[in-house]
């Protein structure tokens, strides 16, 4: 692994990735997750609305 340069070509960026102490590894049968996104909840705001005409009329 060579810490002071980047990678110049794929086989160094393989080399680079196999050098990884197993300790840093997620264990084994348990992969390495990130959470779910949540939808931001839904809203409308006045230039959404400023955009239907005669808004009134349909509420």
């Amino acid at each position: 692994m060579h810490l002071t340069t980047e990678p110049e070509t794929l086989g160094e960026l393989i080399a680079d990735c196999a050098d990884i102490p197993p300790a840093l590894h997620a264990p084994a049968g348990r992969e390495a997750r990130l959470p779910a996104p949540r939808p931001r909840p839904w809203t409308v705001d006045e230039a959404c609305h400023a955009q239907v005409a005669d808004l009134d009329a349909y509420v």
